[in-house]
């Protein structure tokens, strides 16, 4: 069964750190970019950050340059989001996809994970 399943999201203080995971069964990550997007309440889902199949090329949206990372591990089959200096904006539920090109575009992505919840928050 493919699925691509994010875990490590939380309740964390503006200025603290968090790392998403994002596993796959059924789907070898090392042939597919693979995105993070978010959607907070009541607004439109956005590209967070993206790693191509080979890790050549990276992406990330403006608003988490400096902050976010974000990594793979082919062995584990797990593509990481590193996330520091955390601020009450960012709150939003993390979704991990699966693709074929290196575009922060949500259309471009055929399978997803079903998110976890990032609070930032003192």
């Amino acid at each position: 069964q493919l699925q691509l399943v994010e875990s490590g999201g939380g309740l964390v203080q503006p200025g603290g750190s968090l790392r998403l995971s994002c596993a796959a069964s059924g789907l070898n990550l090392a042939y597919y970019t693979v995105g993070w997007f978010r959607q907070a309440p009541g607004k439109d889902r956005e590209g967070v950050s993206c790693i191509s199949s080979l890790s050549a090329n990276i992406k990330y949206a403006d608003f988490v340059k400096g902050r976010f990372a974000i990594s793979r591990d082919i062995a584990k089959n797990t593509v990481y989001l590193q996330m520091n200096n955390l601020k009450p904006e960012d709150t939003a539920i993390y979704y991990c996809a699966a693709g074929d090109r290196n575009e922060l575009d949500s259309n471009l992505y055929d399978y997803w994970g079903q998110g976890t919840q990032v609070t930032v928050s003192s």
